[in-house]
Protein backbone atom coordinates (compact mmCIF):
# COMPACT_ATOMS: atom_id res chain seq x y z
CA UNK A 1 0.00 0.00 0.00
CA UNK A 2 1.45 3.53 -0.84
CA UNK A 3 1.75 6.26 1.38
CA UNK A 4 -0.95 8.38 -0.70
CA UNK A 5 -3.59 5.24 -0.05
CA UNK A 6 -2.62 4.74 3.77
CA UNK A 7 -2.88 8.76 4.67
CA UNK A 8 -6.67 8.57 2.14
CA UNK A 9 -7.64 5.21 4.42
CA UNK A 10 -6.94 7.50 7.47
CA UNK A 11 -8.60 10.58 6.39
CA UNK A 12 -11.43 8.43 4.95
CA UNK A 13 -11.50 6.56 8.38
CA UNK A 14 -11.24 10.20 10.66
CA UNK A 15 -13.95 11.43 8.02
CA UNK A 16 -16.53 9.08 8.57
CA UNK A 17 -16.30 8.58 12.43
CA UNK A 18 -16.63 12.42 12.27
CA UNK A 19 -19.70 12.29 10.59
CA UNK A 20 -21.26 9.75 12.76
CA UNK A 21 -20.40 11.73 15.93
CA UNK A 22 -21.39 14.95 14.37
CA UNK A 23 -24.37 14.57 12.86
CA UNK A 24 -25.72 11.58 14.96
CA UNK A 25 -26.25 9.32 11.96
CA UNK A 26 -26.37 5.96 14.40
CA UNK A 27 -28.95 7.60 17.00
CA UNK A 28 -26.01 7.24 19.31
CA UNK A 29 -27.95 9.61 21.57
CA UNK A 30 -24.54 11.00 22.60
CA UNK A 31 -24.38 14.53 24.91
CA UNK A 32 -24.29 17.53 23.74
CA UNK A 33 -20.98 18.51 25.00
CA UNK A 34 -19.81 15.58 22.49
CA UNK A 35 -21.16 17.47 19.65
CA UNK A 36 -19.65 20.42 20.45
CA UNK A 37 -16.27 18.84 21.38
CA UNK A 38 -16.48 16.83 17.88
CA UNK A 39 -17.51 20.34 15.71
CA UNK A 40 -14.36 21.51 15.37
CA UNK A 41 -12.08 18.44 15.02
CA UNK A 42 -11.47 18.90 11.75
CA UNK A 43 -9.59 22.46 11.97
CA UNK A 44 -7.73 21.04 15.12
CA UNK A 45 -6.33 18.44 12.61
CA UNK A 46 -5.32 20.33 9.52
CA UNK A 47 -3.52 22.66 12.49
CA UNK A 48 -1.64 19.71 13.75
CA UNK A 49 -1.22 18.51 10.08
CA UNK A 50 0.24 21.58 9.31
CA UNK A 51 2.54 21.89 12.37
CA UNK A 52 3.84 17.76 11.67
CA UNK A 53 4.67 19.06 8.32
CA UNK A 54 6.70 21.96 9.13
CA UNK A 55 8.29 19.98 11.44
CA UNK A 56 9.21 17.26 8.78
CA UNK A 57 10.43 19.88 6.08
CA UNK A 58 12.71 21.53 9.04
CA UNK A 59 14.03 18.32 10.18
CA UNK A 60 15.02 17.25 6.62
CA UNK A 61 16.63 19.96 5.79
CA UNK A 62 18.57 20.35 9.18
CA UNK A 63 20.25 16.68 8.34
CA UNK A 64 20.22 16.84 4.60
CA UNK A 65 23.73 14.98 3.84
CA UNK A 66 26.71 16.55 2.05
CA UNK A 67 28.08 15.10 -1.04
CA UNK A 68 31.53 16.52 -1.12
CA UNK A 69 32.69 13.76 -3.71
CA UNK A 70 30.21 14.63 -6.00
CA UNK A 71 30.68 17.98 -5.79
CA UNK A 72 34.17 17.38 -6.54
CA UNK A 73 33.51 15.96 -9.26
CA UNK A 74 31.11 17.92 -11.01
CA UNK A 75 33.60 20.71 -10.69
CA UNK A 76 36.00 18.66 -12.56
CA UNK A 77 33.51 18.13 -14.89
CA UNK A 78 32.71 21.98 -15.38
CA UNK A 79 36.51 22.71 -15.53
CA UNK A 80 36.88 20.09 -18.38
CA UNK A 81 33.63 21.63 -20.29
CA UNK A 82 35.21 24.76 -20.09
CA UNK A 83 38.48 23.80 -21.29
CA UNK A 84 37.11 21.40 -24.17
CA UNK A 85 34.83 24.94 -25.09
CA UNK A 86 37.92 27.04 -25.17
CA UNK A 87 39.40 24.98 -27.76
CA UNK A 88 36.40 24.54 -30.05
CA UNK A 89 37.04 28.59 -29.86
CA UNK A 90 34.20 30.03 -27.50
CA UNK A 91 35.44 33.30 -25.97
CA UNK A 92 34.30 33.62 -22.06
Amino acid sequence: MTKLLEWLLGVSFVGIAWGLVTFDLLDLQLPSVCKEVAWPIPVYLLVVFGCYSLATVGYRVATFNDCEDAAKELQAQIKEAKEDLKQKGLKM
